[in-house]
């Protein structure tokens, strides 16, 4: 097992710039999740630990030693791909021992760890069986015992679950944490999709355009964005954001949309006060609003109510996405499925304001 750790790392192609001074350091043993948007650069970072690209600037780390100038072969890594990367002609015992076999491994050792490695993801069923005849799901395991077997320092993993349908998405990311709790190898796992990352990850890099934006737990990550493209890449749907301004009304700080104001709570009034008469982004996520046609008793202190008009109305069974125009401001409201609101319909919504934040429209950081 070994810790990685990128220190300053620059790539680039030509003109293109894909990773930027990337200072990261991926703890021994953790589950660590590279997500952002196609380009970001987080597929060029898995490579440039694999050895498959070679970093114009920066050193790269695999334990305590530097691997810059160290071959893929050499780095105690297995990488798990995208497109499965089986060979066709052979069978999955075959594809599982090649790389064994290619570094000299006793027969009877490379037999040991293809039939553990089998065991552990259920398909010792499946070891004479060429990969024309598995399904997707079938074949991604193959390429995931490929990488165990190896029992390498580190896994690198760049969008495996990516071919497969939704359901056995879900079903072999849980498979993949499970692998993880029992082998406790070091992972590095690249996505663009959030919810992927978010239920698998121990720790989140979320990158853009080359740049780490924040690297945090997924509940931090969620709570607690470091700027406004972290806020709006991390939860589905993503946040309502509203540009408006910081106003003081009767004695108490608000934030002014324009059409309508809401007050900022006193506990937030310390890191808010610097931010009046001053543009801020208010935001709000959709699970932290509701309908209050289906509140029974008041709202609690902390919630404010808006009237706003229904433009879509997506039924998903266990609730309802209402999709808004707030004053000219548009909104989205994931509410209790027993809502009545339709499209047309005027309807009241509250926002809890404990769950609000601001960020500063000129650079997008944080205020709250």
């Amino acid at each position: 097992m070994a810790r990685v750790f990128l220190e300053n790392v620059t790539k680039r192609f030509g003109n293109v710039v894909a990773v930027n001074r990337v200072t990261l350091e991926i703890p021994d043993r953790q589950f660590t999740v590279l997500v952002g948007p196609s380009g970001c650069g987080k597929t060029t970072c898995l490579r440039l630990i694999a050895g498959l690209e070679e970093a114009t600037e920066g050193n790269i780390y695999i334990g305590d030693r530097l691997v810059n100038d160290v071959p893929p072969k050499d780095r105690d890594i297995a990488m798990v791909f995208q497109n499965y990367a089986l060979y066709p002609h052979m069978t999955v015992y075959d594809n599982m021992a090649f790389g064994l076999r290619l570094r000299k491994y006793p027969k009877a050792e490379i037999d040991r760890r293809v039939r553990e490695a089998a065991a552990m993801l259920g398909i010792e069923n499946l070891l004479d069986r060429k990969p024309r005849q598995l399904s997707g799901g079938q074949r991604q395991r193959v390429a995931v015992g490929r990488a165990i077997v190896r029992e390498p320092q580190v896994f690198l993993m760049d969008e495996p679950l990516s071919n497969l349908d939704a359901a056995l998405r879900v079903q072999t990311r849980a498979e993949l944490k499970k692998l993880h709790a029992r082998l406790q190898t070091t992972t590095v796992y690249v996505t663009h999709d959030q919810v992927e990352a978010m239920t698998m990850g121990d720790r989140i890099v979320v990158m853009r355009d080359g740049v780490v934006q924040q690297v945090d737990s997924p509940m931090n990550l969620y709570e607690k964005p470091a700027n406004l493209f972290v806020a709006g890449f991390i939860g589905s749907p993503s946040m309502n954001f509203v540009p408006g301004e910081v106003r003081q009304r009767n004695g108490t700080l608000v934030f002014d949309a324009g059409a309508w104001q809401v007050p900022i709570p006193p506990d937030l009034h310390e890191y808010v006060r610097p931010w009046e008469g001053q543009r801020v982004i208010f935001g709000i996520r959709p699970e932290h609003m509701e309908d209050v046609a289906l509140r029974d008793g008041q709202l609690p202190p902390s919630f404010v109510t808006l009237r706003a008009k229904v433009e879509v109305h997506e039924p998903l069974g266990s609730d309802v996405i209402l999709y808004l125009d707030a004053g000219g401001h548009s909104l989205v409201a994931r509410v209790d499925a027993h809502s009545q609101a339709k499209m047309g319909d005027e309807v009241t919504v509250a926002m809890d304001l404990r769950k609000m934040h601001l960020f500063n429209a000129q650079t997008h950081e944080a205020i709250v």
